[in-house]
């Protein structure tokens, strides 16, 4: 793939197609991963019918920028989903709400972290973890996450039968993380880092002990041992998401967490920090 690094495991490859304007939907779920990384986060998430942003930790114009490059419109936008507080998460929260009066779906105590960071918001609608709810034919089912935020979440979004699942930005991928991700066509799994270059990389000390722990992030390892976990029969792909650009390299993610892949249909795939995606069709 031109743009992002990729182990192919298929013989049945997904349907990949940058022109969005089609006038019949012939897939239940589109996904673009429009950034991954330290440096800013977004996720394009879209029924055909209904499309939302899973956060906006970009500027508002850079946003804006890679929706075009996939023939996407921010002005077909029905509402942006909050994962957690972090800027890398929540940059363009704010002005993309207040340019294309979307409401943001947030739950109440990453609101209050965040709020310094929004400014003016469209409007706010609260979520629960542990509470599903809907976006029109979207039906979103948060779930608690362990990360140093203050009520992070992770997802899994369903249309018509097909279901993916995001679990980025968390230490440990605890039960209820992997009941939640049973069942998926599309998972979004983070895959921060190698272990070995992380303790002998340039990091200090107490921010290597950070990343490692239960509220930090992924390691490329348990990133596999995840996926040997919650793999099935009717998984199609699995985008390695969050890589750090010091600690980590999409060949030995891929490498890694490649192992746990037992079916030669599932794809596999790295997101980037610094071009979007292209655009997945699951059907």
């Amino acid at each position: 793939m031109a743009d992002s690094a990729t182990r192919d495991f298929e013989m049945n490859p997904l349907s990949l197609n940058s022109d969005y304007s089609h006038q019949v939907n012939d897939y239940n779920l589109a996904v673009c991963i429009l950034a991954s990384g330290s440096k800013g986060n977004v996720m394009f998430v879209s029924s055909g019918s209904t499309s939302i942003l899973i956060d906006a930790g970009l500027s508002g114009i850079e946003i804006e920028r890679r929706l075009n490059l996939r023939g996407l419109h921010p002005e077909d936008l029905d509402a942006i989903l909050v994962s957690h507080e972090h800027t890398d998460h929540i940059q363009g929260v704010g002005v993309l709400s207040r340019r294309f009066n979307l409401p943001v779906y947030i739950n109440q105590k990453t609101q209050k972290a965040a709020t310094s960071h929004l400014g003016d918001v469209n409007e706010f609608r609260k979520f629960e973890c542990g509470s599903p709810f809907r976006i029109k034919d979207l039906t979103i089912h948060p779930f608690s996450i362990s990360h140093d935020a203050e009520d992070p979440a992770g997802f899994t979004i369903h249309q018509d039968g097909t279901k993916i699942g995001i679990a980025t930005d968390l230490g440990v991928a605890s039960s209820m993380v992997k009941e939640h991700l049973k069942g998926c066509s599309l998972l979004i799994i983070e895959s921060n880092h190698d272990s070995e270059m992380l303790i002998n990389g340039p990091y200090p000390w107490p921010l290597k002990q950070r990343i490692r722990s239960r509220t930090g992030h992924l390691s490329n390892t348990a990133s596999k041992n995840l996926l040997k976990e919650v793999q099935h029969e009717r998984l199609q792909h699995v985008m390695l998401a969050h890589l750090s650009e010091t600690n980590n390299t999409p060949q030995k993610a891929l490498n890694e967490v490649g192992q746990a892949i037992t079916e030669r249909r599932v794809r596999i795939d790295v997101a980037s920090q610094h071009q979007c995606g292209r655009l997945l069709r699951l059907k």
